[in-house]
């Protein structure tokens, strides 16, 4: 039973949006969803959110439907999780409680788990009505949902502040090296184009449509949590560095961006980020904006940030009539592609224009080239964009448009 809060407006998504949103979620990790039902919170109450005749309604449907979950779409205290357990004699869990458990149990790497594990304490820190069993359990998941103990009261607060900062001491090693990494990336001529986007919008099949990587790309939520790096191809460049990141969601819980900021860091080092967008989501536009609202939360977006390019993805299912109104608005920009990672339409255009924002980065230099330097010439124009060419017998002046790196390797070649 998935109960989104409406108080103070719904903002720019539907309910029913909210809804699907919300019970996909759910079903994200295995629950069955039986019932779903928009609650309009007009005053909300500190002991239980809602209503007292709404909470009553709610538990005589609760137990109607013999659920064993509710989940609020909602932020709640621990308080109202309490008040409204013993209401609706079924375990409650918020958005942010069903999010952290869909991250644990999809993290597959180290670091993933690492990240979830302290966004998970840090969100449980202040809720004693539940226990920290989540550190003997073996199975994925962070105990939202069960497990032993799940009734203990009890809980160790030094325990829990010396594996937050175990966790935290891990990570920031984790953030040192991901910064070595980087710093050794931007030595190497390669750029490195970062893939962001709401969750489900179909970034992962674009990284496997670009890179010839295989993965894992589902029709659900959170499909792809740890990042992944692969090789593309590009041209006027021997390759570049592409990466997968997670999906972003509305309302993305504070813990989890600060958890994973190492990872996101990933994403302001890029020279290009992708925000593809599921254009056929009937909230494209919305979904849109909460992920610019998660980059400049990152410093990701905006002044001083790398160039963005908007991906519209899914475009083969778009109607007809929409889906060229579509085009002619992307034949306008420059920032815009209309893509189908499932089918390939728009891919190789895409990587034109990939190459061509790459290439505008750089800087207008006027070159003298050796007129027999053939091999030279052709290098500038495969990795440049020549803008004039001076020819003469002996020497050639070519004014092109070359990036830092780009000009200190045709210097080396010298």
């Amino acid at each position: 039973m998935i109960l989104p809060q409406l108080a103070q407006g719904a903002g720019t998504r539907s309910i029913e949006a909210q809804l699907a949103e919300a019970a996909g979620l759910a079903e994200a990790i295995g629950i069955e969803v039986v019932e779903r039902r928009a609650v309009k919170v007009r005053s909300p109450r500190a002991s239980t959110l809602m209503g007292k005749g709404q909470v009553e309604a709610l538990a005589a449907d609760v137990a109607a439907q013999g659920a064993e979950l509710v989940v609020v779409d909602a932020p709640i205290t621990a308080v109202q999780q309490k008040n409204l357990e013993e209401q609706f004699r079924a375990k409650v869990i918020d958005r942010t409680g069903l999010i952290l458990e869909i991250f644990g149990e999809r993290a597959a790497t180290a670091e993933g788990r690492l990240q979830v594990e302290l966004a998970h304490l840090d969100y449980q820190s202040g809720r004693l009505v539940r226990s920290w069993t989540h550190l003997e359990r073996q199975r994925g998941g962070y105990g939202f949902l069960g497990g032993p103990g799940e009734t203990q009261i009890e809980a160790d607060r030094r325990l829990i502040r010396d594996r937050i900062a175990k966790l935290r001491g891990e990570l920031d090693q984790v953030q040192r090296t991901r910064s070595l990494h980087r710093a050794r990336r931007k030595k190497a001529p390669w750029p490195v184009i970062a893939l962001v986007g709401y969750t489900n919008a179909g970034k992962s099949t674009l990284f496997n449509r670009l890179s010839g990587a295989d993965v894992l790309a589902e029709n659900m939520l959170f499909a792809t949590l740890d990042p992944t790096m692969r090789e593309m191809p590009l041209a006027g460049y021997d390759k570049a560095i592409l990466s997968d990141t997670v999906g972003f969601v509305s309302n993305l819980p504070t813990q989890l961006i600060t958890a994973f900021r190492a990872t996101l860091e990933e994403v302001i080092a890029a020279d290009l980020i992708v925000n593809v967008r599921d254009i056929a989501h009937e909230d494209s536009d919305a979904q849109a904006a909460d992920v610019i609202a998660v980059l400049r939360d990152i410093g990701a977006a905006g002044e001083g940030a790398p160039r963005l390019i908007e991906a519209w993805n899914k475009i083969d299912l778009v109607p007809a009539q929409e889906a060229e109104a579509l085009r002619a608005e992307a034949a306008r920009r420059d920032d815009v592609a209309i893509v189908s990672a499932l089918s390939g339409e728009g891919v190789e255009a895409f990587l034109s224009q990939l190459a061509a924002a790459a290439r505008a980065g750089g800087t207008i230099h006027r070159l003298t080239v050796p007129t027999s330097a053939g091999d030279r010439m052709a290098w500038l124009h495969h990795h440049g964009e020549v803008l004039e060419t001076e020819a003469g017998e002996e020497e050639t002046i070519l004014t092109v448009r070359l990036d830092e790196r780009d000009l200190a390797r045709f210097n080396a070649r010298n």
